[in-house]
């Protein structure tokens, strides 16, 4: 079966705020984040990409777009299923207040119970991801066979989502998964198992030097809910 590349969107405006976006409409990659997405080309340059699936959000088109224009001809498909989670009324607030909210503890200790008011279950965006993936992975197979290799551009707590069933772990688990933005993740499925080959990967050891307060990014608490900014 294919080899998944997942790429987290670029940083975003929202990212940079302190925003959970959401599926809230007009959040466009900010100025690193366009930087991010420009260097996608050469980060994959050596791969024979068979496709590009995106989020219907503008920030995952942005970041595919400089892969889309150095390589012409080569077919994007929006996929809704691996669109944001829908975190409903949470959608558009400061994560600094939605820590204090008596629900942010599901979403950190049991995401599995975790539904946002007036959005969707984080159980429910897992199961559609995964069912889009596998569409996808059988898809791409069959027009392309078996050795190839295409690229899913989605979202911080999707991707976390996609690589917690492909390890093998609990929905409750997935909150030790850290995927900044314009990371590279690589899934290789097989018959019998998926494989990790890569996670998270940005190229940049930065984010895990100490910072000036002494603080280093193992000291984080909690999880980024959405996926957090990446390094500073």
């Amino acid at each position: 079966m294919p080899t998944l590349i997942l790429v987290r969107h670029g940083r975003s405006t929202a990212n940079t705020s302190g925003l959970l976006a959401g599926r809230m409409p007009n959040v466009a990659l900010d100025e690193r984040g366009l930087t991010q997405a420009g260097a996608l080309p050469g980060r994959l340059a050596e791969l024979p990409l068979a496709a590009v699936v995106s989020s219907p959000l503008e920030r995952c088109r942005e970041t595919v777009r400089p892969l889309l224009d150095s390589r012409p001809g080569l077919p994007l498909h929006i996929e809704e299923r691996v669109n944001e989670c829908d975190y409903g009324l949470w959608s558009g607030r400061k994560l600094t207040e939605l820590n204090d909210e008596p629900l942010m503890e599901v979403v950190q200790q049991h995401p599995s119970a975790a539904a946002f008011p007036g959005g969707e279950s984080m159980r429910g965006m897992q199961a559609r991801a995964v069912d889009a993936v596998r569409d996808w992975n059988a898809r791409i197979e069959e027009e392309h066979g078996a050795e190839a290799v295409y690229v899913i551009c989605s979202h911080g707590d999707v991707i976390k989502s996609l690589v917690a069933d492909a390890l093998g772990l609990h929905l409750d688990h997935f909150q030790r998964i850290s995927v900044e933005p314009c990371s590279l993740t690589a899934i290789r499925y097989t018959r019998l198992r998926p494989y990790l080959l890569r996670l998270g990967d940005t190229g940049d050891f930065a984010g895990l030097a100490p910072r000036e307060d002494g603080s280093s990014a193992a000291d984080a608490r909690d999880a980024a809910v959405g996926g957090g900014a990446g390094a500073p």
